[in-house]
């Protein structure tokens, strides 16, 4: 279900219960403006083919990486900063953060932070995506803690069961429906 400007409810009620813990369902108004956001924890190969895309488009989207992702392909980290893409962190092991202690979650957040920190010329990531999208208050709060916005999806596969992926044609038809209801 959407409002009458096309924005999902359930988003707009992820806002609005978690937006003060540093939660973002619905980024800030504005006119004629998506978010285009990637995870690449279980990366299949396309992330040269969107960035070409994307650079023949010039526009930018925001990656956001795994510790597997950014040791497997640095090449692919670099070219997507260089070309002016925000990077987000999806954490070192891709947990189900609810389920992993404070010590736990802390060291999911900051070993990747770290890492690209001292292995792409100091950049700092600042958004975060929860892991399969499972949080905890808990969780929200200590990535908001550790200078993080946590960045949620409106629509997603649900890429972690990798032998359970949606046929391409029907994952175009279904998309093409939530983008034109």
């Amino acid at each position: 279900e959407v409002n009458d400007r096309n924005q999902p409810t359930g988003a707009l009620a992820g806002q609005e219960k978690y937006g003060e813990l540093g939660a973002y369902y619905i980024f800030p108004q504005a006119e004629n403006v998506v978010y285009l956001t990637f995870d690449l924890g279980y990366e299949n190969g396309y992330t040269g083919k969107i960035l070409d895309a994307l650079k023949e488009k010039n526009v930018h989207g925001v990656f956001f990486v795994t510790m597997d992702y950014v040791r497997s392909a640095p090449e692919m980290v670099q070219r997507s900063l260089d070309e002016g893409h925000v990077l987000g962190n999806h954490s070192v092991h891709h947990p189900s953060m609810p389920s992993c202690s404070t010590e736990e979650a802390t060291q999911e957040i900051m070993g990747l932070h770290d890492y690209v920190k001292e292995h792409f010329g100091g950049y700092e990531m600042t958004l975060f995506r929860f892991p399969r999208g499972e949080f905890s208050e808990k969780t929200l709060v200590l990535a908001r803690d550790l200078g993080y916005a946590s960045v949620f999806w409106s629509y997603a596969y649900v890429d972690w069961k990798t032998d359970a992926q949606p046929d391409v044609a029907a994952s175009l038809e279904k998309l093409a429906n939530a983008a034109h209801p």
